[in-house]
C-alpha cells in the first residue's frame, strides 16, 4: 500500500470517505468489548479447575515437615510452596517468602514499608525531603501508581529493544541519592513484550547507586509465560548475577501465579538476599501470623512438580497464541506499507504494544471506544499519564475469544488509518 505521507490531499479525502463507511459498517454492530486489562480468558481459567477438587474435607493437610495448614505457623510458606515457586522463580527456596494472593500487593507493602520505616536501618523516606523512583517507559501503569500515590517523583527512563537505556541509569542513580528504587519488567515486558538481553542483566547487577538503600523492584511476572514451544526468551537470574557483581542486596524480585491458576487466588512470592530477608521477616511478624497455606498446599498438589506447572503453561500458550498471531497479522494487512505505525511481535506475555503517528494514540483509543471496542486509556504506560508523544498504544489480546478479538483489531487499524489520514492530511493543507 501507498504511504499516507505520499498520497495526495486528494487521495487522502477519498481515503477518508471509504474508512469512514467501513467505520460506520462495524459501528452498526453494537459491539460491546473491554480489552482495558491483560487478563486470562474462560478457557484459561478452566485449566486450573481441578485444582479445586485436590483438596476436600476428607483429604490430609499436613505438610512433609508435620504442619497442619489449618493451623498457624510458617511465616516464611510452606516449604513444598518455597520449592516450587523457588523452582518457577530460579532461585533458592531458603530465599523466598511466600505471600497471599497477589504480588502487586507485595510490591505496594515494600514500597509502605520502605516509607514508614526504612530499608535496612536507613532513614524512611517519609522523613527525606525528596523521593525519586526511575520508571522505564512505555511501562506498567500499576507501578507507576503505586509511587504516585506515596508521592514519589517518577523519572522517565526509555526502553529500547535490549531493556531500560542503561547509560541514563546508570548515570542517574550514580549521580543522584535521591534516587531510591527502579520498575522492572525484566521478560515480556509490560506492554513490549521484550525481554532484556543479558548485557542489560549484567548491567543492573553492576550498579554503583549513590543510595545505600536503592532498590531493584524486579517484577517476573511472565517468567513462565511463553507462546512458543521452541522460541522462547531467557534471562539471566538477576540475584545470583548481583551476588557475583558484589551487590547481593540490590534486588527484590517478585512474582505469582496470577496468570497461571487464577487471579486474585493465586500464591505470590518474594526473592532476595539473606540481609534483605532479616529485614523483612522482622517486619512480617507484627504484620502476619502467616498467609493462607492451604492455598499454598492447594497449588503444590495441583502442579506437583515444576514439570507441571510447564505443562500447564504449554496449555495456556495453546489457547492464547492464536490470539497473538491473529492481532499482528490483521495489523500487517491493514497498516503494512503506510507508514502510520509500528508494533512488537512478542513471544510471551500478555501485551502487544502499538506506537502511532505522534499525536494520535488519544484519538484512536476514543474511536475505537465509540464503535464498542475499550482499550487501555492512552498515556496509561507513562507517570502521571503523560505520553508526551501521544503515541503509545497498550493491546491486550488475551481475554476476547478469537472471533471478537479479529474485529475489534479490524475496527483498531480502522482508527489507525483514519487518525493518520486525518493528520497528514491537516499536515498538508
Amino acid at each position: 500500500m501507498k504511504p499516507y505521507k505520499d498520497m495526495t490531499v486528494e487521495e487522502l479525502n477519498e481515503e477518508l470517505r471509504q474508512l469512514k463507511t467501513e467505520y460506520k459498517k462495524i459501528q452498526a454492530l453494537g459491539m460491546q468489548l473491554n480489552m482495558t486489562r491483560g487478563i486470562p480468558c474462560q478457557e484459561q481459567l478452566d485449566l486450573s479447575m481441578a485444582m479445586m477438587d485436590v483438596l476436600d474435607s476428607s483429604s490430609d493437610l499436613t505438610c512433609e515437615d508435620g504442619t497442619d495448614c489449618r493451623n498457624y505457623g510458617q511465616l516464611t510458606g510452606i516449604e513444598e510452596a518455597r520449592e516450587l515457586l523457588g523452582d518457577m522463580m530460579e532461585n533458592n527456596p531458603k530465599d523466598i517468602v511466600i505471600y497471599g494472593n497477589s504480588s502487586l500487593n507485595v510490591m505496594f507493602d515494600t514500597i509502605s514499608r520502605a516509607w514508614t520505616h526504612g530499608i535496612m536501618g536507613n532513614t524512611p523516606w517519609c522523613r527525606l525531603p525528596e523521593v525519586k523512583f526511575l520508571c522505564p517507559v512505555p511501562g506498567y501503569d500499576r507501578h507507576f501508581a503505586i509511587t504516585e500515590y506515596f508521592g514519589i517523583k517518577m523519572i522517565p527512563v526509555l526502553m529500547t529493544p535490549t531493556g531500560p537505556d542503561m547509560d541514563t541509569v546508570e548515570r542517574l542513580v550514580r549521580e543522584d541519592e535521591t534516587i531510591k528504587g527502579i520498575w522492572c519488567v525484566p521478560k515480556y515486558s509490560n506492554p513490549q513484550g521484550i525481554s532484556y538481553s543479558d548485557e542489560t542483566v549484567r548491567r543492573f547487577a553492576r550498579l554503583e547507586p549513590a543510595a545505600p538503600d536503592f532498590r531493584i523492584f524486579w517484577d517476573n511476572a511472565y517468567g513462565m509465560h511463553h507462546l512458543y514451544d521452541h522460541q522462547q526468551d531467557y534471562l539471566i537470574e538477576i540475584l545470583a548475577e548481583c551476588k557475583r557483581a558484589g551487590n547481593p542486596d540490590m534486588v527484590y524480585k517478585f512474582s505469582s501465579t496470577s496468570k497461571i491458576t487464577f487471579p486474585g487466588s493465586g500464591i505470590a512470592a518474594l526473592a532476595t538476599s539473606p540481609n534483605n530477608m532479616v529485614d523483612f521477616i522482622e517486619d512480617l511478624r507484627r504484620q502476619t501470623l502467616g498467609h493462607d497455606k492451604v492455598n499454598q498446599l492447594r497449588h503444590v498438589r495441583f502442579f506437583g512438580n515444576i514439570h507441571g506447572m510447564v505443562e500447564h503453561m504449554r496449555k495456556h500458550a495453546d489457547i492464547i497464541r492464536p490470539k497473538f498471531e491473529a492481532a499482528e497479522n490483521i495489523m500487517e494487512k491493514n497498516l503494512a506499507g503506510l507508514e502510520i505505525g509500528t508494533w512488537t511481535k512478542p513471544l510471551g506475555g500478555y501485551f502487544i504494544m502499538f506506537d502511532s503517528l505522534p499525536g494520535c494514540a488519544k484519538d484512536i483509543v476514543a474511536r475505537a471506544k465509540k464503535a464498542g471496542v475499550v482499550m487501555t486509556p492512552a498515556g496509561s504506560t507513562w507517570p502521571y499519564h503523560n505520553d508526551p508523544n501521544d503515541s503509545n498504544i497498550r493491546i491486550a489480546p488475551t481475554y476476547p475469544n478469537l472471533t471478537d478479538l479479529s474485529t475489534a483489531m479490524e475496527l483498531f487499524t480502522l482508527c489507525v488509518r483514519i487518525s493518520s489520514a486525518k493528520k497528514i492530511l491537516a499536515e498538508k493543507q
